[in-house]
């Protein structure tokens, strides 16, 4: 047997309604250089999905510790998941809810098991799986679970930026009483680990945004940077860690102010992320730091109206594909330099 040495990377598809399984087809018709994918999904709706979309693909079912199937053009390996009825794109169904969340099971567990050095993920819909009964509020509030993290951070990356979450999926009005000091403390703890081991960077400088307009104007418009934030990043800053702020998060991104900065940890999700998408221009990243595995995302959501048509551009999926081969390659890299050498114990 001819055996490579190419990371199996795991992929699940999404939201089978949604665009995530026309991405994975696209993928399968251009692989990635530098990883083999392993899509966890229904084999028989990818299969109708890339005839509907005229491009064929073969399939081959994916069995844990073989190591001989290189990417090939055309082809895509499979872990397979069974949804309970068919999917038709563009039209949700609560009935395969279940199987959305069971791929996102299944390729946690591979990550876990050494099966998988990697996890991407296509986009879910939040909202057929909480119509299903199934409580969720995202993909990074589900993998913490299944690896029993404590506390992770949701991170984008792309237009050249890097935007950190202190708070994700909230509605705004839980917002002020979620930014709590230890919290938001480990939250630059993480990051900026994240940043040394993962991105490389030897001193990585952070920028921190306020909560309030005007980074609480003083505190008349909100006393949440003087009690909280400010006290936070002066602990951390004492750590080693350096964190700037609060900053006013309507001037945080002004390019000169970007200079030098490595990251910014906004205080809620639409605070910093339209500001990254509009740079990064549909092929930003998402990464959740702080796991125990690897995992990236593409920033975009299910588009059902652009399923089955064709026109779903999988430039963020690319992206979230090629970052985590390069976690992984860092991954990979650190463990070769803190190997012992031959002969040491």
């Amino acid at each position: 047997m001819v055996r490579t040495q190419l990371p199996t990377i795991a992929l699940t598809a999404g939201e089978p309604a949604g665009i995530g399984p026309d991405l994975c087809i696209a993928l399968a018709h251009d692989p990635a250089p530098g990883a083999r994918l392993v899509v966890v999904a229904d084999p028989s709706m990818l299969r109708q999905r890339a005839i509907a979309l005229g491009q064929p693909i073969d399939i081959i079912e994916w069995k844990a510790g073989v190591t001989d199937h290189a990417p090939r053009a055309g082809t895509l390996l499979v872990a397979p998941v069974p949804l309970a009825t068919a999917a038709v794109p563009g039209r949700l169904d609560p009935r395969n809810a279940a199987a959305v969340v069971a791929t996102i099971h299944r390729a946690v567990s591979g990550c876990l098991d050494g099966e998988f050095a990697a996890l991407v993920t296509a986009p879910v819909h939040k909202g057929v799986i909480n119509d299903a009964g199934l409580p969720f509020s995202g993909h990074t509030e589900l993998l913490a679970e299944l690896t029993h993290t404590p506390q992770v951070v949701m991170m984008l990356v792309g237009g050249g930026l890097r935007v950190a979450l202190a708070t994700t999926h909230l509605p705004l009005h839980a917002v002020p009483a979620a930014i709590e000091a230890g919290a938001l403390a480990r939250t630059l703890q993480i990051l900026d680990h994240a940043l040394r081991r993962d991105f490389g960077l030897a001193t990585p400088r952070i920028l921190v945004a306020g909560l309030n307009p005007h980074a609480g104007e003083s505190g008349h418009l909100g006393r949440e940077e003087i009690e909280i934030i400010a006290p936070v990043i002066a602990a951390t800053r004492a750590l080693g860690i350096d964190a700037q702020g609060p900053l006013p998060a309507d001037t945080l991104f002004n390019p000169e102010r970007l200079v030098g900065c490595d990251a910014v940890l906004a205080m809620y999700h639409d605070q910093g992320l339209p500001v990254l998408k509009y740079a990064s221009f549909g092929a930003g990243v998402n990464v959740t730091l702080g796991l125990p595995i690897i995992r990236t995302s593409v920033d975009h959501g299910t588009a059902l109206d652009l399923a089955g048509t064709g026109r779903a551009n999988a430039g963020s999926l690319r992206e979230a594909v090629a970052l985590a081969i390069e976690l992984v390659t860092h991954s990979i890299q650190r463990s070769t330099d803190t190997a012992p050498a031959r002969g040491e114990r």
